[in-house]
């Protein structure tokens, strides 16, 4: 019993410690993060910090990593129907991971800055690198190299924008209009290819 209840005691002061961080992250961004002031607001201790997380990008990665975990647990979920085309399938997922991000840009622009600190790539399984796995089902009988390709050009082209976004030259609601036309382009190129014809563009 003693056991368990010092379980409960670290997962409720973890639960604070993150909940804490989100909170600020989506407030205030990523530089209100300091940490006596989630001490302050967790109702915790420095020292209670320093036990769980070594730094301060460690806290702001596991918060990230839990509200992402919680927002995006559905996207597996998304699948392709048989002769359905490529583009309105991969767009159902990307907007599935863009959507949560349009509505807490804080947490957008947190995830960007966290992810380059050390351990930051455990975000890569739940964020943009890889957009394409995240939506495998729905790529599951698409030529492997093209599915490379696009990963690789789609990952660019987000982080191109993410960064235009964090500058102030775009808004955040400009990012997912763009990654649909290159979607677009990219996937009914494929396709026609594949049958040897030739698409045109939505105006």
């Amino acid at each position: 019993m003693e056991n368990t209840a010092a379980v409960d005691t670290v997962d409720r002061t973890r639960d604070r410690l993150l909940d804490t961080v989100v909170d600020l992250l989506e407030s205030d961004g990523f530089d209100a993060v300091q940490l006596r002031e989630v001490a302050r607001r967790a109702r915790t201790s420095l020292s209670t910090i320093y036990k769980r997380y070594a730094t301060r990008d460690e806290l702001i990665l596991a918060a990230i990593e839990r509200w992402m975990g919680e927002n995006y647990s559905g996207i597996g979920k998304h699948r392709r129907d048989p002769n359905e085309p490529l583009h309105p399938a991969m767009m159902r997922v990307i907007r599935a991971i863009f959507e949560p991000w349009e509505k807490h840009p804080e947490m957008l622009l947190a995830y960007f800055r966290v992810r380059s600190a050390p351990g930051g790539e455990k975000l890569h399984v739940r964020g943009f690198d890889p957009v394409v796995p995240i939506g495998k089902a729905v790529l599951s009988d698409v030529d492997p190299d093209f599915v490379a390709d696009l990963e690789a050009i789609l990952s660019s082209v987000v982080y191109g924008l993410v960064g235009r976004c964090r500058e102030g030259h775009i808004a955040i609601a400009d990012i997912l209009p763009t990654l649909d036309r290159t979607v677009f382009l990219l996937t009914t190129g494929y396709e026609a290819g594949r049958r040897g014809g030739t698409s045109n563009a939505p105006g």
